[in-house]
C-alpha cells in the first residue's frame, strides 16, 4: 500500500444470514487474515526503500527500477475486480491460501532475481495476490464473525496495514544496508509462509455463494459524484507513488543522509502514516469534505516543502513525517465518501477505487520514472505537489457536501 486500507466486499460473496448465525467468532481466521495483510503490505512496500541498491544490482538506472512498483500496481487493477468473478466456484478459504502462496512465490523470486525481467514476473505475481485479497479479505471477514463484530475484524485485519505501514520501509532499508536487498525479500518469503501456515491452521470451510457479476460497475460509474471521486483518487494516488517511490534518491542526493538517517526518516513517515488514519476516521465522522481535502492538501506542500528546504536535513525528515501522516488519512476519507455517495451499491463503489487507486499507481511510477530519468528527482516531487494540490481544490469546488 500503499493499497487503500479497506478490501472490496464482493457482494456475491456475502451471506448476513451466515455471519449472524455464526455464534463462535473465528477470530484466528481473522488473526490470519490480518498476517496476510501485513506480509502484502510490506512486500509492496519493500522497492521504494531498496530501490538503489536493487537498480545497481540489476545494472538498470533507478527510474527504470521503479517499474517493479508499476508492474504490481497494473496487475493489481486488474486482479481486484476479477478474482472473485474467476475463482467463483471455489471455497473462499482456498482461494485465501492460494493467494497466500502467490505472495510467497513472489519473494522468492525477488530474491534470486538475476534481471529485471524476472523482479517484474515477480511483481506481477505479487499483484496478483495483492488485488485478489484486498477484493475479499472484507467478505470473508463478515462470514468469520457475528455481524455485530464486523468493526472489530476489520479493525484487527487492517492492524497489519498499520504494522507494515510503520515497519517495512524503515526495516527493509536497514536490512537492505547490512544484509543485502535480497535478504529483505527473504525475510518478506517467511512473514508469507507463517501467515499460510496460520490460514491453513485457522480459516473454515467458507462455500462459495451466488455468483459474482460485473454489472453493478457500470451502474455506479454512472453517478457523477462517483466519477469525481474517483478523479480525486486519481490524482492523490498517482501524484503520491510519483514522489514516493523516488524518496530514498532524494534523501540520498539532496541533504545526503546516510542509511541510517533515512532508514529513521522512512520509519517517522510509517509513524506519521499511522496516526493519519486514525486522524483521518476521527475528521471524517465531523467534516467529511474536510477530511477528503485535507489529506491531499497536506502531501501536496510536503512536497512543495522538500523542493524548496530539502537541503536541511531537519526539514526534509520533518517533511516526509508529513507526508506519511496525510497519505495515512487518505483512504479512510475517499472509502467514506464512496460508500455514502453509493450506499446501496458499496462493494461495487469500493472495487472501483481498488482498481482506479492501482491505476494510478501505475501512472504515477511511470511518470515519475520518467521524470526522474530524464530531468532529476526534484521533477517527480514537483508532479507529486502539482497533483495532489489540484485533488484537494476539486474536493473543495466539488466534493462531498455536509449530510443531512
Amino acid at each position: 500500500m500503499a493499497e487503500p486500507t479497506t478490501g472490496v466486499i464482493d457482494a456475491a460473496l456475502l451471506n448476513p444470514a451466515e455471519s449472524d448465525e455464526r455464534t463462535e467468532p473465528a477470530w484466528g481466521a481473522v488473526v490470519s487474515l490480518a498476517l496476510g495483510v501485513f506480509g502484502l503490505v510490506t512486500a509492496e512496500f519493500l522497492p521504494a526503500s531498496l530501490l538503489t541498491p536493487m537498480a545497481h544490482d540489476l545494472g538498470v538506472s533507478e527510474g527504470v527500477a521503479g517499474q517493479a512498483v508499476t508492474a504490481t500496481a497494473i496487475v493489481g487493477a486488474i486482479a481486484a475486480p476479477t478474482m472473485a468473478i474467476i475463482t467463483r466456484r471455489m471455497d473462499r478459504r482456498v482461494v485465501m491460501w492460494m493467494l497466500t502462496m502467490f505472495l510467497i512465490l513472489s519473494n522468492l523470486l525477488a530474491t534470486f532475481a538475476s534481471s529485471l525481467p524476472m523482479l517484474l514476473l515477480a511483481r506481477v505475481v505479487l499483484g496478483v495476490a495483492l488485488g485478489g485479497f484486498w477484493a475479499m479479505s472484507a467478505a470473508m471477514a463478515l462470514r468469520l464473525v457475528p455481524m455485530r463484530l464486523m468493526p472489530r475484524a476489520m479493525s484487527i485485519i487492517l492492524t497489519g496495514v498499520s504494522l507494515a505501514t510503520v515497519t517495512a520501509a524503515p526495516v527493509g532499508a536497514y536490512v537492505g544496508d547490512v544484509w543485502g536487498w535480497r535478504t529483505a525479500f527473504m525475510i518478506a518469503t517467511i512473514v508469507g509462509a507463517l501467515a499460510l501456515l496460520v490460514q491453513v491452521a485457522t480459516i473454515p470451510k467458507l462455500p462459495p455463494v451466488g455468483v459474482a457479476s460485473f454489472r453493478t460497475l457500470l451502474e455506479v460509474l454512472e453517478r457523477p459524484m462517483i466519477r469525481i471521486a474517483l478523479l480525486v483518487v486519481l490524482l492523490v494516488a498517482s501524484g503520491h507513488f510519483a514522489g514516493f517511490t523516488y524518496v530514498r534518491p532524494f534523501l540520498e542526493k539532496v541533504p545526503a543522509l546516510d542509511i541510517e538517517t533515512i532508514s529513521l526518516v522512512l520509519l517517522a513517515y510509517g509513524i506519521g502514516g499511522f496516526f493519519g488514519n486514525l486522524a483521518g476516521g476521527f475528521l471524517a465522522e465531523r467534516n467529511l469534505k474536510a477530511a477528503v481535502a485535507l489529506a491531499p492538501l497536506l502531501i501536496g506542500l510536503a512536497a512543495v516543502s522538500l523542493l524548496a528546504l530539502g537541503a536541511s536535513p531537519l526539514a526534509s525528515a520533518a517533511a516526509v513525517a508529513v507526508w506519511g501522516f496525510a497519505f495515512g488519512a487518505v483512504p479512510v476519507g475517499l472509502q467514506t465518501w464512496l460508500v455514502r455517495e453509493a450506499p446501496d451499491q458499496a462493494e461495487s463503489a469500493g472495487g472501483l477505487m481498488v482498481a482506479t487507486f492501482q491505476v494510478a499507481i501505475a501512472l504515477g511510477a511511470i511518470f515519475g520514472g520518467l521524470l526522474v530519468d530524464h530531468t532529476g528527482v526534484a521533477s517527480a516531487f514537483a508532479y507529486c505537489g502539482a497533483a495532489t494540490l489540484a485533488a484537494a481544490v476539486v474536493v473543495f469546488v466539488m466534493g462531498p457536501k455536509r449530510a443531512q
